[in-house]
């Protein structure tokens, strides 16, 4: 479970995330929408420990994401857009290793997962191959891999189908679904309209840091009296 409370985070004088509080329950995926510079990633680099709040505070499955950070990290799968920030000159079952010791797994326990995680993403063709030599698609697979190869409870995930392919970012709505069965805590950034409403429980959109309104896709049409999400998006974020 995820609670975040009064989240800010400033960067001198620029306030990136004001005061946003939110909870995620096992089992469900709340999508944060919102522009370029909305807040989103600098919300979820805080969570992952990777950014200290300027204020207030956040817990993963009861652990603060301040006093409790180390622990944190081990609760948490983190998958990003992007750079996938795996090691072109290392093999992917190296890589996937590597990120198991990170997170404390022992060399049985990390090499049971790895066999586990081959089978399941079909990683077995190019398990041995150096990561440098494989597609975008592949490589965002092997990324899967390595965010949850120490079986967090909770996923993080900040524009994960960026610079993909359809059928790669398939296969990212496939895990994200998959984590939701699995009764996982999750949320999934975006700024694509057609993701969040094919995804996600409830929405949240942000707008310069804060959040502007929150609920399901049920309520947002009911309230602003649209069934398109993009028309409603725009009202909320455009005028402010």
């Amino acid at each position: 479970m995820i609670k975040v409370e009064k989240l800010s985070k400033y960067f001198k004088e620029v306030k990136a995330v004001k005061d946003i509080s939110f909870e995620v329950k096992n089992g469900e995926i709340l999508g944060l929408l919102g522009e370029n510079g909305a807040g989103k990633t600098t919300t979820l680099r805080m969570l992952a420990t990777m950014l200290k709040p300027t204020e207030g505070d956040a817990t993963i499955n009861n652990y603060s994401i301040i006093n409790d950070s180390q622990k944190v990290r081990g609760e948490i799968g983190i998958l990003f857009g992007g750079d996938v920030g795996l090691y072109d000159r290392l093999t992917v079952r190296e890589n996937i290793r590597y990120f198991a010791e990170l997170n404390g797994m022992g060399k049985k326990q990390a090499e049971e997962s790895i066999e586990y995680l081959v089978e399941e993403l079909k990683l077995k063709e190019y398990i041995d191959r150096r990561v440098g030599k494989l597609s975008r698609g592949m490589k965002q697979k092997v990324s899967i891999a390595r965010s949850i190869v120490h079986r967090p409870t909770v996923m993080l995930f900040d524009e994960p189908t960026t610079g993909l392919d359809v059928t790669a970012a398939k296969l990212v709505h496939e895990f994200i679904l998959d984590c939701k069965k699995q009764n996982k805590s999750i949320i999934f950034s975006s700024h694509s309209m057609q993701e969040v409403e094919k995804l996600c429980d409830r929405i949240i959109v942000l707008n310069k840091g804060s959040i502007v309104d929150e609920g399901t896709l049920e309520y947002f049409k009911e309230r602003y009296n649209s069934s398109d999400m993009e028309e409603i998006f725009i009202k909320l974020v455009g005028d402010k």
